[in-house]
């Protein structure tokens, strides 16, 4: 296990306070379903783990077709769009990068034809940290990057098409799978079989759920709510599935060894789902309740930073015994953006998805929750916002602790240098923000939370004890594979066309 000194920087040159999820994956097998339909309301509950790019790829035992596009879901597809993919296996993506840019070569799900003419489409959820070593076994292979796409998805699906060529897309998954080191949540389909793995760390979070003519997989239990499907079970760390006419079939390609990623629990999930058998949005309230018991302070009002604060502000205020409030107005329309703010719009800063409500927190003590602090930027100017706005004091609560390392992961967080925390301590930032107070839950505290042992949970992000080893700092980054010459595939455009026998046309969106 490498030591804190070994650790590279993350290359994320993101402005924004989030930190970001890659991807969001969903899946469906269900003959008799309009299963384009289902997974477009699927990938619309995942929405929050990627708002790029989104992808819908559908199977009728004959032949795939892929329609994807950047953008959000409801922006990408339409009901002319999804009316005219038919098929029972579908697979679905929404897509945010930690591995290429954001192009649209570069959206999911990925199309691949394998040396007996069959198609496969795959979706991805995660990110490897072998990608120079997978990139040098497809070259020894005769394996190309597809069209400009500069991902570990379109890594790996070109080994597992040709590696499928004399022995299926199962076997050939059971030999490439024990090779992939890192955080991966894969569902793919040929024409006829949907597939799904998970990393034997089972870093992201990857369900499996019933409909009564088929079978779903999602990233996140609220996917399967919102199409009907009931919960089954999480995809084991370490399982390959396998879902066809004959039935469901599961086989383990490793050794379970379990580190769920703790960040879900704080940010990155809905609060509506589940993980591990605990509700997020009650894991969310306690992780409250334990940071009132470490950081108390005589207050008049507890508000949340909406929305990812809000269970946490609730926990607090029940602990503490101070009244809760709303007292920041979130704009729920905003959402990423291809469209550049001007210079006035960029000054305003954060008032572009917050507005403080003046009449509640004017001469107000305020305990303000949020959910993490990356760089300090957006609590810097919520301070300044909230003290002109009337509030006599402002102690901002934090329901993680400092968040000090990257994450390789899945998770596209600042580089180390632009991590407040890896600076600063707790008084620094405080003086940093402006704020009266400053506190962070504890890492004992968030994982009590949880519910977890500790041993199950990878909790790189604020204790750089990373459980997937990491390469050298050249081998691994959101741009490793940018500079390498691409393979011209004709027509490159968007939403593509493509049968089962190798055939692709791409078709450009009016």
């Amino acid at each position: 296990m490498p030591t804190h000194r070994s650790v590279p920087d993350s290359v994320s040159d993101e402005s924004e306070r989030e930190p970001r999820e890659e991807c969001g994956v969903f899946g469906v097998w269900a003959p008799g379903e309009d299963v384009a339909k289902l997974t477009y309301y699927g990938l619309y509950a995942l929405q929050h783990r990627g708002q790029e790019a989104a992808g819908i790829s559908v199977a009728d035992g004959k032949q795939i077709v892929v329609f994807k596009d950047l953008g959000l879901v409801s922006q990408v597809f339409d009901e002319q769009i999804l009316s005219s993919l038919h098929g029972y296996v579908a697979v679905g993506h929404c897509r945010y990068s930690t591995t290429g840019s954001t192009t649209w070569e570069n959206a999911q799900p990925v199309f691949r034809t394998t040396a007996t003419g069959s198609g496969m489409s795959l979706g991805h959820n995660g990110n490897l940290v072998n990608t120079a070593e997978l990139l040098a076994r497809a070259k020894d292979l005769g394996v190309d990057m597809r069209g400009g796409a500069t991902t570990d998805s379109d890594l790996m699906s070109g080994l597992l098409a040709a590696t499928a060529a004399d022995k299926g897309l199962e076997q050939a998954a059971m030999e490439l799978l024990p090779t992939l080191r890192g955080a991966f949540c894969l569902v793919w389909s040929d024409e006829n079989t949907l597939y799904a793995a998970r990393d034997p760390q089972g870093v992201r979070p990857l369900v499996l759920g019933r409909l009564e003519r088929g079978w779903v997989v999602a990233s996140e239990t609220a996917a399967l709510d919102i199409v009907g499907a009931s919960f089954v079970r999480e995809v084991e760390p370490g399982e390959l599935l396998a879902i066809d006419a004959d039935g469901l079939r599961s086989a383990r390609f490793a050794t379970p060894e379990p580190k769920g990623c703790i960040f879900e629990y704080v940010y990155l999930a809905r609060p509506d789902t589940t993980i591990s058998g605990r509700s997020v949005h009650a894991t969310r309230v306690d992780i409250g309740r334990r940071l009132a018991a470490e950081h108390p302070v005589e207050a008049d009002l507890v508000i949340p930073v909406p929305e990812s604060g809000t269970p946490a502000a609730i926990g607090y205020a029940q602990a503490s015994g101070i009244p809760y409030g709303s007292g920041l107005v979130k704009n729920a329309y905003v959402g990423r953006t291809f469209i550049q703010p001007s210079q006035t719009i960029r000054q305003l800063g954060i008032r572009l998805k917050l507005n403080p409500l003046r009449d509640v927190i004017r001469g107000k003590r305020l305990v303000v929750v949020d959910d993490s602090i990356v760089r300090g930027n957006t609590q810097r100017a919520l301070v300044r916002m909230l003290r002109e706005a009337g509030a006599i004091e402002v102690h901002i609560r934090i329901a993680s602790p400092p968040v000090r390392w990257p994450c390789f992961y899945g998770i596209d967080f600042a580089s180390r240098a632009e991590l407040i925390a890896n600076g600063l301590d707790s008084e620094g930032i405080r003086r940093s923000v402006g704020a009266d107070s400053l506190g962070y839950v504890s890492l004992e505290a968030l994982v009590a939370a949880s519910e977890q042992p500790k041993t199950r949970l990878c909790s790189a992000c604020f204790d750089g004890d990373y459980p997937i080893p990491l390469p050298e700092e050249t081998m691994i980054g959101k741009h490793l594979l940018e500079g390498i010459e691409e393979k011209a595939v004709s027509g490159s455009a968007a939403p593509v066309l493509a049968n089962g026998y190798g055939a692709e046309d791409a078709l450009r969106r009016p």
